[in-house]
């Protein structure tokens, strides 16, 4: 064991070295680091990642390492119960002090105080971090109550009152000490049967350079079209592309706050734009909120009421509606999109999100699930808040009423037909008015036969939806 005790950080949803608390504290104590990744077990109440989180990790993990290495370290990976992993790596090292930045999920939080409880008292020093927030879920409240539940004045309160701290320089060295790691190949992150990750490597590059090379290409010139042009998912680059870097923690949100705001300042950003921008990455925060304070998000309706809902339970409209073969152009493309790619352009996520909710009346809790499997950023806190936003069962919901027409959206969003002709390319011969509901054209001998009839008819299932509600409405009236 080294004369001085090392330090142990453990890295989680925080991928990255600059702008890092916790490893910054490390650091600065000046005795060896220990970098330690673990690969829980969905024990302990964990949820198990999906098959996209865990191909993004695998990659993630690839790029922490070599950065560490860089510097004189080792990323050491072990995977089994995270209490038993940091027990037997402080009894091989002597670590007298353990840190990592905090995670909200409720499993998170409980192994979380567990392992800090027992650390201390067996007198090793544990401290957290806030790594991952602009501000933590119980910093900002109304006078009225615990936390805010509608987003506009919870977005107006963290403008008035958020302030960047300094940012964290990455460490010029990571001093660490030999120990065994696991190796990462025989995690076997990536999906199988089927594997169906083989298209992200084109789109994707995790890591914190990664990350570095997004922000900087979108605030170098798209940012100033934010606003004019982020609902229109033909245009690839009017949006980001960093969720899943924030996800992971490959990049924080006070370094995305400080960049925009000094773009700003200089006047290379247009304010309305990035002020636009950046109340997206309030909406990730003011999601963090409903989670912390309502644990169960991705299970339980927020608003009780829902549980008078009459769903229906259609595995064929399900698998349709996974497989991107409902018959409704935007909405299979988003699909299709969702599944070679591993992301979706957010105005789509809502359409798709709406039809399976209303129009085929399959609870949200099926669709959540599917996209927290197949979504590169799919977000603990993001995924559950939004698919309940569109269900009508969340806080500061959509109205229930409010059904998108994937039609309406497909020719206001989508006018030139490009989005679903690079993801449907068998409507490609459809023309512009016919693109979005190609069983209304004019010569149906055009329609190809491997694209499906719709599985519902609009109305009719607009209809259906809004009886469904009135339902509910009556149940909650005489409950």
């Amino acid at each position: 064991m080294p004369d001085s005790p090392p330090v142990l950080v453990w890295f989680r949803n925080d991928l990255r070295l600059t702008d890092n608390p916790a490893l910054h504290a490390a650091v600065e104590t000046g005795q060896p680091v220990i970098c330690l990744y673990i690969l829980e077990t969905p024990e302990d109440g964990l949820r198990p990642l999906g098959g996209a989180s865990k191909w993004w990790l695998d990659k993630s993990l690839r790029a922490l390492a070599r950065d560490i290495a860089d510097r004189g370290g080792r990323l050491i990976l072990r995977r089994g119960r995270s209490a038993t992993v940091i027990d037997n790596v402080i009894a091989e090292t002597g670590a007298g002090t353990a840190l990592w930045n905090r995670r909200y999920d409720l499993g998170g939080r409980t192994v979380d105080g567990q392992i800090k409880s027992a650390l201390q008292d067996r007198g090793v020093e544990v401290q957290s971090f806030n790594g991952s927030l602009l501000t933590e879920p119980w910093t900002l409240a109304p006078a009225s109550a615990p936390y805010y539940r509608v987003f506009s004045p919870y977005w107006k309160a963290v403008r008035a009152t958020y302030a960047p701290p300094a940012p964290l320089l990455a460490p010029k060295r990571l001093d660490g000490i030999a120990l065994d790691s696991d190796d990462l190949e025989d995690w076997k992150l990536h999906p199988s049967r089927p594997d169906w990750s083989t298209g992200f490597d084109a789109l994707w590059t995790p890591g914190e350079a990664g990350a570095a090379e997004r922000l900087n290409a979108f605030l170098s010139g798209p940012v100033n079209a934010y606003h004019a042009e982020r609902d229109l998912p033909a245009k690839t680059e009017a949006t980001s592309g960093l969720s899943p870097h924030l996800r992971w923690g490959e990049i924080g949100p006070a370094q995305v706050w400080r960049s925009v705001a000094a773009g700003m300042e200089a006047g290379t950003i247009v304010e309305k734009p990035g002020w636009k921008f950046l109340s997206e990455v309030g909406w990730r925060e003011f999601s963090y909120v409903l989670l912390f304070h309502n644990p169960e998000l991705a299970e339980t309706n927020y608003n009780s009421d829902f549980r008078h809902m009459p769903w229906r339970e259609n595995e064929a409209d399900l698998a349709a509606w996974q497989r991107g073969e409902t018959g409704f152009p935007l909405v299979d493309a988003g699909m299709r999109q969702l599944w070679q790619t591993g992301w979706m352009h957010n105005r789509v996520r809502m359409v798709v999100a709406s039809f399976l909710t209303k129009h085929l009346l399959i609870p949200w809790q099926r669709g959540e699930d599917w996209f927290w499997d197949t979504l590169v950023d799919a977000d603990p806190a993001s995924n559950a808040a939004s698919w309940q936003w569109v269900a009508g069962s969340g806080a500061d919901a959509a109205p229930y009423f409010r059904v998108f027409n994937p039609i309406s959206q497909g020719e206001k969003f989508d006018p030139d037909g490009d989005y679903v002709r690079r993801w449907c390319p068998q409507l490609a011969g459809l023309s512009n008015k016919h693109i979005h509901a190609p069983w209304q054209a004019d010569d149906l001998l055009q329609l190809p036969a491997d694209y499906p009839d719709p599985i519902v008819d609009h109305m009719t299932g607009r209809q259906r939806a809004l009886d469904a509600y009135d339902t509910l409405k009556e149940r909650r009236a005489n409950a």
